[in-house]
């Protein structure tokens, strides 16, 4: 069971400049939404981030919301945020893998997303996922956001050139 397995965790980076942090979250299951909104709350205000909040309606509309941030807004990161529990029908597999992948998109074309929407078999594993005090994956979610705002501080500025190299 992964609840008893230990694992590595980045510390928190640190920032000489202000970080603004948009977390987008789908509050289907309102009570596990707001504990992850919470975890990734601590994460961004114990880095120094500005955390802003927004609700969409579902868990497809998350990577739409940060897709329009992204173009519209002035954020550093992204944090997606919400709870997709196995159902009677394929649903699921639908919200899981395009929810999913279109995040992954997002990641691909320069945003940087911490990726905390949960996909789970039952409210059991949500609740265990989703507490502060527990496995804390809206926390993880923000530090992933942050950790790749540093790296894109880190790199900024940097050029490889234009063509061939000797």
């Amino acid at each position: 069971m992964a609840a008893s397995e230990t694992h590595y965790t980045l510390p928190l980076p640190s920032f000489d400049k202000p970080v603004k942090l948009l977390v987008v979250v789908a509050p289907y299951y309102k009570d596990i939404a707001d504990n992850l909104v919470a975890g990734a709350r601590a994460v961004g205000t114990a880095c120094g981030a500005e955390v802003e909040v927004i609700e969409v309606p579902g868990a497809l509309e998350v990577p739409s919301a940060i897709a329009m941030a992204e173009r519209l807004a002035e954020y550093d990161g992204y944090v997606a945020l919400g709870c997709v529990i196995r159902g009677e029908t394929t649903h699921y597999d639908t919200v899981c893998n395009d929810s999913s992948r279109a995040i992954s998109l997002l990641g691909l074309q320069g945003a940087y997303i911490g990726n905390g929407i949960l996909t789970v078999e039952n409210r059991a594993q949500a609740e265990v996922r989703a507490d502060p005090a527990g496995q804390n994956k809206g926390g993880g979610a923000a530090a992933a956001a942050l950790h790749l705002v540093a790296l894109s501080r880190k790199w900024a500025g940097k050029s490889k050139g234009i063509g061939f190299r000797a």
